[in-house]
């Protein structure tokens, strides 16, 4: 059976004023990937995602989702899409079951339907317990894992998620990637961005590293030390940035800290 192309990228550009943030990306990803999408700050990840998802307009080139130009396809394609932003508001005072059902509605969801995955999906993840409670009640982990719930509860097919494992615990990042490799067996495609370097070479299919407006390097961890003569992500990560001082930063910042005053 053929690769079906879920995303196709052609030469996307995207400035804010005189500065430009993209200088023509371009990126066709297929079904049941897991893409690492890495970069430093200030690249271009964050504003790549948020065109995808319509969050912001005004580019150039072209995206096309599901084999539809977003820009001529309504929004219709955002209920096939799930998505946790690094930073992210929560409504504190409701209730997990009543935040997770009305996201699950506003993706077309009955009512008993969502409250009944929904409470399923928190039990699963160590959290039922708070099903009934007010969400400023929650610990930073558990708000975590609303987010991650709240993002699939509609069965998505295309994943975004951005620094998702932030305040988990262990065992709660161990059933995270179990869940990322189950879903992608299922033929869902799952963008994940984060600085955490060990995790992303663990979890990816396929790497793609955008620096400075473009993509720098775009394949799997093998292929991409095999172009880099061996070492960890983080090692090529930082030859393809051209950031080697980090050591030396590292010593002065110290330094400085154990000044006698």
């Amino acid at each position: 059976m053929a690769e079906q192309e879920v995303l196709t990228i052609t030469n996307l550009t995207k400035s804010f004023g005189s500065k430009q943030i993209l200088k023509g990306i371009d990126l066709r990803v297929s079904r049941g990937e897991i893409i690492g999408y890495i970069g430093p700050n200030g690249a271009g990840k964050s504003t790549t995602v948020k065109m995808i998802l319509g969050i912001e307009g005004e580019y150039g080139g072209d995206i096309e989702l599901f084999g539809e130009d977003i820009q001529k396809s309504g929004i219709a394609y955002k209920r096939r899409i799930g998505y946790v932003p690094e930073v992210a508001d929560i409504y504190d005072n409701l209730t997990g079951y009543e935040y997770l059902t009305f996201i699950g509605q506003m993706y077309g969801m009955e009512l008993d339907v969502a409250a009944e995955k929904a409470k399923s999906l928190m039990e699963l993840f160590g959290i039922g317990e708070v099903y009934h409670s007010r969400i400023s009640s929650y610990s930073k982990g558990m708000r975590q894992k609303l987010l991650i719930i709240a993002s699939v509860i509609h069965n998505p097919d295309l994943l975004f998620l951005d620094e998702p494992i932030n305040g988990l615990d262990a065992n709660s990042v161990m059933i995270f990637k179990e869940i990322l490799a189950q879903l992608a067996a299922e033929g869902k495609t799952i963008f994940y961005s984060s600085h955490i370097m060990d995790v992303v070479e663990k979890i990816s299919s396929r790497i793609i590293l955008l620096n400075d407006g473009r993509i720098a390097a775009d394949g799997t961890f093998e292929q991409l030390q095999a172009g880099h003569m061996g070492g960890s992500l983080e090692g090529i990560f930082n030859q393809l940035t051209g950031f080697n001082n980090h050591k030396e930063i590292g010593e002065r910042f110290v330094s400085v800290v154990q000044e006698v005053q």
